[in-house]
């Protein structure tokens, strides 16, 4: 299977049937509750791990990575992992994400404990983990450069009595 390198918004990509199967509003748009526990598959097809956060940049209303589990049993002993969120494609056909990093990539990326976070808003920190994974940082692509539009019914913002 061809996995998408990342979306044209650099969200994470679909695969899969998607909405024509999902009962509700899923896939493009899911409570991030339903996604904690997904499995994660690497590119060279091995589990490697679980998705159990999702971390919101607050101040850009966009998700900054999903926080992977990788390795130890049953959470005991195992490694936390910041995943930029546009490393990761959403199997809707599998129901698990896929991750453009091989399991050995994966060994080898930069972790934290679940006692000890690192500061995820510290750029030169997020810069390295975007490196590793080989994505451009989720900041340095304006919002507006992805063609979004406020969703029918919902008026654009003003900015000086202008529509933006």
């Amino acid at each position: 299977m061809s996995i998408p390198t990342s979306s044209a918004s650099g969200g994470a990509a679909i695969v899969g049937k998607g909405a024509a199967t999902a009962a509700g509003p899923g896939p493009d748009v899911m409570a991030a509750s339903t996604i904690d526990g997904n499995t994660v598959i690497s590119s060279d097809g091995d589990d490697v791990g679980s998705i159990k956060e999702i971390m919101l940049d607050v101040r850009q209303g966009r998700i900054a990575y999903a926080v992977m589990s990788s390795g130890g049993f049953l959470g005991i002993g195992d490694k936390l992992l910041a995943i930029p969120w546009s490393a990761l494609t959403l199997d809707t056909d599998k129901k698990c994400f896929r991750l453009a990093a091989t399991s050995e990539q994966v060994r080898n990326s930069p972790g934290f404990d679940k006692d000890a976070w690192p500061s995820m808003a510290e750029k030169q920190w997020a810069s390295t983990v975007h490196q590793h994974y080989g994505r451009e940082p989720y900041w340095s692509t304006d919002v507006s450069d992805t063609g979004a539009t406020p969703p029918a019914g919902v008026d654009a913002p003003e900015a000086g009595g202008v529509k933006l």
